[in-house]
């Protein structure tokens, strides 16, 4: 990609060559969008500086679609939408994809959720002090990259502040960050379904600060074991476990 820049092309050439390049590898294709994000995350440094001055237009700044920036509450810099996000996450066919979102109750602390699309497998991320955006992406990276390669394509999430921090997140991870539609949870289904399944183990009313990440590992694996019927029976640790045969 480096040297394609340096030739000056466009990450939308880019990308489209890379389809073109290797129809059969999703793994050596990326989007537009996902080239520009890479170049403005700003831990990058001097590769950073280095490819950017390559590009048509010299902006320090990215906003997906050359789209303005809103008024919400969001603020988000450098969202790439979820109608970027790869085909094979859409249907499910694929393991690797991941939803995430973030569980509350009373007092300090949250937890971190995230659900893999294919198998409805689990794992929980205690953040006991804060959810400010460099300590989830920090958590939510350690956490991801403790599985193999294979199953870390994509995350998608809500427009949340806490992911403002998304592009350090795929820079330390390796994984592309996809955003809902404002007031669309529905578009991450498997997450919205398990965390009502985690208000269990999880209630609104109790401490979720109080947590050790041992507990909480211990939940996840307890959810991972219980037959679902959408999986045909299967638990979601034995449709993951199938899935990577």
């Amino acid at each position: 990609m480096e040297a394609k820049l340096e030739l000056r092309w466009s990450p939308q050439q880019i990308a489209s060559w890379l389809f073109l390049e290797f129809p059969d590898d999703s793994e050596m294709r990326v989007s537009h969008e996902t080239i520009y994000l890479s170049l403005f995350v700003q831990s990058l440094g001097g590769l950073r500086k280095e490819l950017t001055r390559y590009l048509r237009m010299k902006r320090s700044v990215r906003r997906p679609g050359g789209k303005a920036p809103h008024n919400g509450q969001s603020h988000i810099p450098a969202m790439v939408n979820i109608s970027e996000r790869p085909a094979e996450a859409q249907d499910r066919a694929v393991p690797g994809h991941w939803e995430g979102d973030l569980l509350y109750g009373q007092g300090p602390g949250v937890v971190a959720t995230l659900v893999e699309r294919h198998s409805r497998f689990v794992m929980l991320v205690g953040l006991p002090q804060t959810h400010r955006a460099d300590i989830v992406a920090a958590a939510l990276a350690a956490k991801i990259t403790e599985l193999p390669e294979q199953l870390r394509r994509s995350l998608t999430w809500d427009q949340g502040r806490e992911m403002a921090q998304h592009a350090v997140f795929t820079v330390t991870s390796g994984v592309p960050v996809y955003f809902c539609d404002p007031r669309s949870p529905w578009q991450r289904g498997s997450n919205e379904n398990t965390n009502g399944l985690l208000r269990q183990y999880l209630p609104r009313k109790s401490r979720l600060g109080d947590r050790t990440q041992h507990e909480l590992d211990a939940i996840a694996d307890e959810l991972n074991g219980r037959p679902r019927q959408t999986l045909g029976w299967m638990t979601p640790s034995q449709a993951l476990d199938r899935a990577m045969r």
